[in-house]
């Protein structure tokens, strides 16, 4: 199987998001933008530490830096987690048809159906 930008950038979003300050890096992004020092306040680790997490958001594509004067606010890229969202709702879709079939065949092989 081939593998596409759109899956390398998915890989890199979900490799991203398996680290737990990341998530907490997103999650206070979702409620609006930030400074860096104000990303690294809830974390024991100095803001260089959170600056290198941002730096890994960045490059896939879920954070972006702006300009406001003096200082680089971070900002989420809410159309990257819409994708990552996506594929999420997809295989789900998908494993609860499997899921549904599997129940159906079993139900006819209690009933004695074997088809």
């Amino acid at each position: 199987m081939a593998t596409t930008l759109d899956d390398e950038r998915l890989d890199a979003v979900f490799a991203a998001l398996a680290d737990r300050t990341r998530r907490g890096i997103v999650a206070r992004l979702s409620e609006g933008e930030a400074t860096v020092s104000e990303l690294a306040a809830p974390f024991a680790m100095s803001v260089q530490a959170v600056s290198q997490h941002i730096g890994v958001l960045e490059r896939c594509g879920l954070v972006s830096r702006g300009r406001h004067r003096q200082t680089r606010p971070c900002r989420l890229e809410p159309e990257v987690l819409a994708t990552a969202e996506s594929w999420i709702e997809e295989s789900r879709r998908t494993w609860a048809q499997r899921m549904d079939r599997l129940e159906v065949h079993l139900a006819r092989l209690q009933d004695g159906d074997q088809r």
